[in-house]
Order: structure tokens, then sequence, then C-alpha cells
């Protein structure tokens, strides 16, 4: 191993992630695991059940638009790697539509000797509307690692083009130009990733020459987190775009002129920047004075993009963010913008059009009144023409369909995967140790006692201005609710289900406050008679690993079990660990004074303790994550079995950060950790 200025960590062999001593320590205890868990009585029918969810033949099919088609990426028991496929739009709206496969992983997995997983596809757009689509580059990841290789896909053919562009494996990317040529970052040998592992050169490379000739047009600096080029199609506003990530929040846009010159778009590097026609759109992520007007952190402003460039700064408010409202999300279609915005964790949709006398606003119409719901623009070139997804925890998925300025209509249901009659959704609000409030949503029976014996299971995650929705789960309905379980999400700071502010209020030196602010949910259920430490378990992954592992050293009499899953939890080597280094303007720098300053303080692995009684502990994690790396979990479970703590562990070989590659692993795992939950919470 690498010499490191860190003190000496005993168990730091175990991030030697394929190394035969620790891959052989995982069996071991992958092993005691699921000999604890399979064994179960309830075991087998749970996973066959959850399986049979993920594989059921009437999931709505969600789709992608490219000429005359839609297509469709697809698992089920024939095919557990899956199928990408394609319908003519005509006949999607039939129950059962006719499927043309294009390329079957399975079949592709069995030829080659490879485990491949699907990681999408990017299709050229022909320049001749009445041409047909033909050249798509489609990735592939072995095992489901952030890491893939690239191929070109002939779609008239339907077959792989032996001597198309192909992409070695690595963390990167590439997308079209036009037939000819493509932007290209990835990893070109020595110098040439961040540190975090990312490519940090844009290239352009043409056909029929080796990637050694693609030719330099952006370099980033190896301390960037990535670099990425985009060339958007829009005919009559065809233009190339380079995006530098310095952090990750913060990042240039660049336009790539006629001469090749790179031309930077001059808004605040925090600020979110999109380009669309003739608009430009800011979303300032902290306060920014233009022109004497300060306008707050998580605004929309729009402004006339060519004007930009020729030093006019002048701009229109299409959003302020006021007490308990934020903007989640924006939608182009061809002649409208359809911005989603939250009300205390409750979407709205309003449409906001263009036109000489400024931008017209107008409610979307058609949708439904209740529940979570998010937007896609069907073709955003051509139609104004949009997908809706509808859900709540308790509701299941609707797709609409519909025009901006007609009513949406259903096109696919899915249906009922657990009965959820009886069963009610509740908003409440606790208060956090400085006062804040902090929302929350529970599922639960309408006529729950408030004894405080009810199994209930808190989820959260509370990072990166990520936020959590009310949407259908039928696994949680059929692994939880549907055993007597009460379901609970924490809408804790340092996401985004207020804004900007909300997000920042828990960054670095005040990540605390999420913590705070998942106890205060806790004790609330607790003194609202739902539950007892005893009843109450928690679960996150990612940084919501990070989240319950904090919680597992702060308070660890406050709940009854915690599953773990893909975590960070060694925060003093998390930035020296895959992409760890990308994190540091969300968790801070080790290597600087933030280890003492209050780091030391949020890293579990370096904070648990003798003679404390811990709650039961589930980790769960995945060899092939290349994001998160699965030594911090391996080493976690070591020092607790060090403690004489009671903790199980996991580990997948698939999967990469999803924990899993294919829907019998999605199921197993699943299962594992209801089964967990379940024994802890619910046994005597």
């Amino acid at each position: 191993m690498a010499s490191s200025p860190h003190p000496q960590d005993p168990h730091r062999w175990l991030e030697a992630v394929d190394d035969p001593a620790a891959l052989a320590w995982v069996r071991e205890h992958n092993a005691e695991t699921l000999a604890r868990l399979t064994g179960d009585a309830d075991f087998p029918a749970l996973r066959d059940d959850l399986l049979a969810i993920l594989e059921a033949e009437d999931r709505i099919p969600f789709v992608v638009r490219r000429g005359p088609h839609y297509y469709n990426f697809w698992q089920d028991r024939a095919h557990p790697r899956g199928l990408w496929r394609r319908t003519p739009v005509a006949e999607y709206a039939r129950p059962s539509p006719d499927w043309e496969v294009l390329i079957d992983l399975d079949a592709l997995n069995a030829a080659e000797g490879e485990n491949w997983v699907w990681h999408g596809a990017h299709c050229l757009r022909p320049r001749d509307a009445d041409a047909p689509w033909r050249h798509c580059l489609i990735s592939l990841s072995r095992g489901g690692a952030d890491a893939d290789v690239t191929r070109e896909f002939d779609l008239v053919e339907k077959r792989w083009v032996d001597d198309g562009f192909q992409r070695p494996e690595a963390k990167g990317g590439i997308g079209w130009i036009d037939r000819d040529s493509v932007y290209v970052y990835t990893d070109f040998g020595e110098g040439s990733l961040t540190a975090s592992g990312y490519p940090r050169v844009v290239k352009c490379w043409r056909r029929g020459t080796p990637l050694a000739a693609a030719e330099t047009l952006f370099e980033g600096q190896a301390d960037d987190l990535s670099v990425a080029a985009v060339h958007d199609p829009t005919p009559g506003f065809e233009r190339d775009f380079i995006s530098r990530a310095k952090a990750f929040y913060a990042s240039e846009l660049y336009l790539r002129e006629a001469d090749d010159r790179l031309r930077r778009i001059e808004v605040p590097d925090s600020a979110h920047k999109q380009v669309h026609r003739d608009w430009l759109l800011i979303e300032p992520r902290e306060p920014w004075e233009l022109a004497g007007t300060t306008h707050p952190a998580g605004s929309l402003l729009v402004a006339d993009f060519a004007a930009w460039l020729a030093g006019r700064r002048e701009v229109t408010v299409l959003f302020t963010p006021e007490a308990g409202r934020s903007l989640t999300d924006v939608t182009w279609t061809r002649h409208h913008l359809v911005l989603n915005v939250l009300e205390h964790v409750r979407n709205r949709l309003e449409v906001l059009t263009p036109g000489a006398d400024g931008w017209r606003r107008a409610p979307l119409a058609g949708v439904p009144a209740a529940g979570s719901l998010s937007v896609a623009a069907v073709d955003e070139q051509e139609s104004d023409e949009l997908f809706l997804v509808a859900s709540d925890y308790l509701t299941p998925t609707t797709l609409y369909h519909g025009r901006v300025g007609e009513p949406l209509s259903p096109l696919k249901r899915a249906p009922a995967r657990f009965a959820a009659e009886g069963f009610a959704v509740t908003q409440h609000f606790a208060t956090s140790a400085d006062g804040t409030r902090v929302p929350y949503f529970q599922v639960a029976r309408r006529d729950l006692a408030p004894h405080g014996d009810h199994p209930t299971l808190l989820y959260g995650y509370g990072g990166f201005e990520v936020s959590l929705l009310p949407a259908y789960s039928p696994g949680v309905g059929r692994g939880w609710l549907s055993r007597g379980g009460v379901y609970v999400v924490a809408n804790i700071r340092g996401g985004g289900e207020y804004g900007p502010d909300w997000h920042q209020a828990a960054l670095k030196e005040k990540r605390p406050r999420a913590f705070e602010d998942f106890a205060a949910v806790a004790e609330d259920l607790i003194a609202r008679g739902v539950t007892s430490p005893r009843r109450l378990g928690i679960q996150g992954g990612s940084n919501g690993g990070l989240l319950v592992g904090n919680m597992l050293v702060r308070y660890p009499r406050l709940f009854g079990a915690v599953v773990c899953q893909v975590p960070l939890l060694d925060m003093r080597r998390y930035h020296e660990l895959l992409a760890g280094a990308s994190w540091m303007a969300e968790y801070g720098d080790p290597d600087g004074d933030d280890w003492e300053a209050f780091l030391r303080d949020l890293s579990p692995y370096h904070n648990l303790a003798p003679a404390v009684a811990y709650p039961p502990t589930l980790l769960m994690t995945s060899t092939r994550d290349d994001r998160v790396h699965p030594g911090h979990a391996r080493k976690m479970l070591a020092r607790l079995h060090e403690l004489g703590q009671p903790a199980l562990y996991y580990e997948n070989l698939e999967g990469g950060h999803g924990g899993a590659a294919d829907n019998p692993q999605r199921a197993q795992m699943q299962a594992l950790a209801f089964t967990f939950l379940w024994q802890t919470l619910a046994g005597d």
C-alpha cells in the first residue's frame, strides 16, 4: 500500500477492493449475513414478491422519442440485463405495444463473456427532418460501475458499427457533433484525469482516425472536478458549449465560436446556467447583485443570449423564492417554459410563454391535484408535447401526455402492487435544535393507535441539494407497510426541498444541522406516540449512509436498528478514495484545517467508542462501486466487530453505486434490508 501522512489505520487493508484477502473477508461476512437473514421463514416469499414487482410485465415502459419511434430500456425475468427496444409513436398508446428489439444485453453478454450493464444511448438527430435516425452511441458498464465503454450502433441496419466510434473503458463521455465527428472527454492517458478521477481534457475526434489523434480543444486543471462538451443541434441555433466544473457547486460555461476560440458566458460560477434558443437561463445559488438589484439564491432569471454576449446585463425575473416555496426544475418545450415549484414539498406547475409583451403565465392544464409531479418534454425542438409523471406514497404511478395549453390525459397507469386501503399519507413538522421547522411525511394506517409500539422505518438523505419527494414505492409497500410497519421520509437540511439556502444550511461545518433535523424527526415520532426507540429503524444510502452513520454514533439510544448502504463513513480519507475528492465542496478538505475544525466530528468511523451500546446495524455496499469506495463499509464493520457490537454486512459483487446490476440482485438486497429491519424492530 502507498505511504500516507495519516495515522495508522489497522483496517486500511480492506480498501484493496480486489485483494484476495479482502475478498475472502467479504465472502465470510456475506455468508454470515445470508445465513442469518435468508433463513428467516418469510424471506423467500418476500424476495420472490419483490422480484415479481420489479419484473412485472404491466409496469409502465418509460420512453424517449427519437423521430417516428419511442425508445425504451426494459428488464424482465427472461432478460435480467435488459433489452433496448423501440415502437412506433402511435403504437405506444396501446396497452401492449409491439416492440422491436435492437440490443439484447443478455445475448451480448453471453456472446462476449461479459457482464455489461446498460448506461444509456446518445443518438444523432438527422439534419434533414425526413431522414431516418441512424447513428447512436451506446454506453455499457462492467458490473454497473460508473466507468463505462461506448460503442457506435446503426439504427437502420440494427447492428454495431465495426469501424465506428469506440471509447475505451473510463469515466467520461462522448457526444455527437455531426455524423463524422464527436466530442470526447475521457481517460487519454497520464495526466488527463482530475484528482477526482474524471476527465479534465475535451477533444474533437474525427471518424476514421485513432483516438490518439483527436484534437484537444480544452484542458481543465488537475484539481477541477471534470470537463465536458455538447453540441446543440437546434435548427437556427446550432452551437457548441464546453463546461468546466471547478468544484461540485462551481462551473464555467464556454461558447465554442467558429474559429475555435472559447468565449466564457459571464455569470457567477456558482449559478446554474442554460442556453435555449434565444434565451440564457440563470439560477443563482448565492445572492447575486446585478445592475443594482440583488437577486436571492434560488431565483430564476432569463436574458436575451445574444444581448448578454454583447455585454448587456438586462434580465427578467421568472421566479423568486419565498418562505416554504422553491424552484425544483425547469423544462423547455418548443414555445414554452414549464416551472416545477415546491411549496412545502408539494409540486406546483406553471407555464411561462415569451412574447412581445413579456412572459405570460398560466397554470399547466390537466394536472392531478395531488401527488408528486415531474415533467419532461417529448421533443423540445419540434413540439410542445409533454410527459408528466404523477404518483405519491400510496398512489401508483400514472403517465400523462398532452400539449401545453391543452389538458393532459392519462396515457399509462401502473397497477397497485400492495393493498393501500386503510393507509394515509400525512405531513408533519418537527422542531430542530435551533428552532427550524423540518417537514416529514408519514405513511401509516389511518387508525394508528398512539401507543408508541409500531415498528417504524425512517428514511433520509440530506445532501447535495437533493429533494426527497413523495413517490410510489411498491417495495416499501410489500416489504414494510403490508407487514404492519410505519414508513417516514424526513426532508432535512442539506437537501433541496426549500432551495439552495436549505442545502447550504448543512454544508461543511454546518453538517450537524442535518443530523439534528433527523434526530428531531425521530423524537417527534416518539413524542407523538407513533413509535419508540426500540421500534424505530433508520435507513440511508451514499450521503444518506453518512447521515445514518452519524445517527448511529451520535444518537445510539434513539434507534433500534440501522441500515447503512453504499456509505461514506471514513471522512479522514474519503477524498483519497475513488471520486471522493469531488465532494470537498460539500464536506470539506481533510488535508487542511477542516479535519481538526469539524470533519473529525463528522466521521462515524472515527467516532465509534468502546463501552457504548450501539443499535444493531446492517452495512451494505458493492464491490463494483467506483464512486463511493466499498472500503468505507468494510472498515466500519471491522471496527464495530472490534468493539463487540452487533452488526451484519453484505457486499454485492456487482451493481456499482446503485448496489445491484439487475432485478434479481435488487430484490435480494431489498429483501435482506427489510428482513433485518423486521427481525430487529418487530420481534420481542
